[in-house]
């Protein structure tokens, strides 16, 4: 397989994470080996030069090609050690390496006068980035932004011979940036290559007339890259569009509930097709949550029992101590027939919180008695591992301690996760709740699992929670246990509860599955982007 080939077949793996940048790299891969275009017998072969054969050569190269050191063709000039009170809003514009990276990076500028004649460049000027963060600031670049002058850091790059074009060169210099990167110093952030080090880094040489021919290709190629990577985008905002229309719609004031239904039914269905990102999917589960606690995810039944009998049922049979009184806030939605306003108070039995002692900062050891820290309870599942253990000696209070089925959410949080629940599936050991957890004893009558969903992922509890928490940081606010028990919950019949929670496992599994189908696809498209990159390569280099 040739290169062509490579492009002939790429638009299967275009959509490789990073494969546009990968094959960018490929193209110039192939430049500096001398296999991107065929050599021709009748171009001058390279003269004046000796191949460096007393050291091992990086690569094999084209027999009328050859190796030579970069400070054999430049005379590298650093530029100048400004400092802040150098700096003007007005002048010479001073060349750092942001300005060579980025062209909306803001210029300082300087007196002209201060300037120093060697570090002066204007357009089509070499230059060499020797310092900064790998992968984003070594390289060369030829400038075309007009006068300026070079801050340090950055080479002057003036020719001593003719053999090179000046695009080739460029070409040539960036080849080899895996080396000049691994011959640099310094911490993981900011790190140097010596001039002496740089100017013995040997680059290859090919005949003039072929590196004009490279450089043609190479242009050809990336333009190329660039229509892949715009189609690329072009289908993922187009998915991104429908993704987002159709979420849209299932978020309007539902005039017709037909409709609304057909709407729901058509987004569950080509949803999944068009999420191919992990926040397509995030929006996707947000989306089939929401729908749950406004009614729109499974069909009422007429025979089951209205929710207001329920309502008033559970507010007979609980204990006067329970009966707190409670507000009621609007929903900004209609309910369904059957379903009622209630608020968590008149679904809660009774409700609790842990304690605070004196604790190591370390988990527990093995089945010592812990305290829980709120990230125990705040993603989605019980997270027991997320505990301290409790000083030795610590007698545990019994009515802090954890048991099977409790339905624990948290009173202090970041901005994003206060007041987010579980219900702990299996009987945990020797664990007992901080004062920042809050337990919920719900009534038998209700499905404590569609409790935790209108709770945690309804978009109007969300913000319910949010509007009443309290704390100047974001990253811990607090609300208190009445705001928790006065949150509103839209209550279907309970034979309802339990079809959205069992048609919420189904929808939440197929997500899972698109998640894992997602990531087996990136894995597939980086080995296959892998393979034929290798077949590309390999066959090249054996023939030379």
């Amino acid at each position: 397989m040739n290169a062509e080939d490579l492009l002939a077949h790429f638009e299967r793996i275009s959509e490789a994470p990073d494969a546009i940048a990968r094959l960018r790299r490929f193209i110039l891969d192939l430049a500096v080996r001398g296999k991107l275009v065929e050599q021709d017998p009748n171009d001058a072969k390279t003269q004046g030069f000796k191949k460096q054969n007393e050291t091992p050569t990086p690569f094999d190269l084209p027999s009328n090609w050859i190796w030579v050191q970069i400070g054999e063709q430049l005379d590298l000039i650093n530029g100048m050690a400004f400092k802040a009170t150098d700096w003007q809003v007005t002048g010479l514009r001073i060349v750092r390496i942001q300005n060579l990276n980025n062209p909306d990076a803001q210029f300082n500028c300087c007196d002209p006068d201060i300037a120093r004649e060697r570090s002066l460049i204007d357009d089509g000027s070499l230059l060499i980035s020797w310092s900064g963060t790998p992968g984003t600031s070594f390289g060369a670049f030829i400038w075309e932004r007009g006068p300026a002058v070079l801050n340090q850091h950055i080479f002057r790059c003036d020719f001593k011979t003719q053999s090179f074009n000046v695009l080739f060169l460029r070409l040539a210099i960036n080849g080899r940036l895996d080396e000049m990167i691994s011959k640099a110093h310094g911490g993981a952030g900011l790190q140097h290559i010596t001039k002496g080090k740089l100017e013995a880094l040997p680059i290859p040489l090919p005949p003039l007339a072929e590196q004009h021919r490279i450089v043609a290709k190479v242009d050809e190629l990336m333009a190329l890259c660039d229509q892949l990577e715009k189609s690329r985008l072009e289908r993922e905002q187009s998915r991104k569009c429908l993704g987002a229309a159709t979420l849209q719609r299932l978020n309007q004031p539902d005039e017709d509930p037909t409709s609304f239904r057909n709407d729901a039914s058509f987004a569950l269905q080509v949803l999944p097709s068009i999420s191919t990102t992990p926040a397509q999917i995030k929006q996707l589960r947000q989306t089939i949550l929401n729908l749950a606690v406004r009614g729109k995810l499974v069909e009422q039944d007429p025979e089951d029992e209205p929710a207001d009998e329920l309502l008033r049922f559970i507010t007979r049979h609980k204990s006067s101590s329970s009966q707190a009184s409670s507000h009621e806030s609007p929903l900004p939605f209609d309910l369904p027939t059957g379903w009622t306003h209630a608020t968590l108070r008149t679904l809660v039995v009774s409700s609790s919180s842990g304690w605070s002692p004196k604790t190591l900062d370390t988990p527990r050891d093995g089945n010592e008695w812990g305290i829980l820290k709120v990230s125990a309870v705040s993603w989605d599942q019980f997270r027991p591992e997320a505990n301290k253990q409790v000083l030795p000696g610590t007698q545990p209070r019994p009515q802090a301690i954890v048991r099977k089925g409790d339905f624990l959410i948290s009173r202090a949080n970041t901005a994003e996760l206060v007041a987010r629940a579980v219900v702990v599936e299996s009987e945990p050991v020797n664990l007992m709740m901080s004062d920042k957890i809050v337990r919920l004893e719900i009534v038998e009558l209700c499905e404590p699992k569609y409790i935790l969903i209108n709770n945690n992922y309804s978009s109007f509890s969300r913000r319910y929670y949010a509007e009443r928490a309290t704390g100047v940081s974001p990253s811990m606010k607090n609300v208190t246990r009445d705001v928790i028990l006065d949150l509103p919950v839209p209550l279907p019949p309970l034979a309802e509860q339990h079809r959205i929670v069992a048609k919420v496992d189904e929808l939440m599994g197929l997500c899972d599955q698109l998640e894992q189908q997602l990531s087996h696809v990136d894995q597939q498209r980086r080995r296959l982007l892998e393979a034929v990159l290798d077949q590309a390569l390999s066959p090249m280099l054996a023939e030379s």
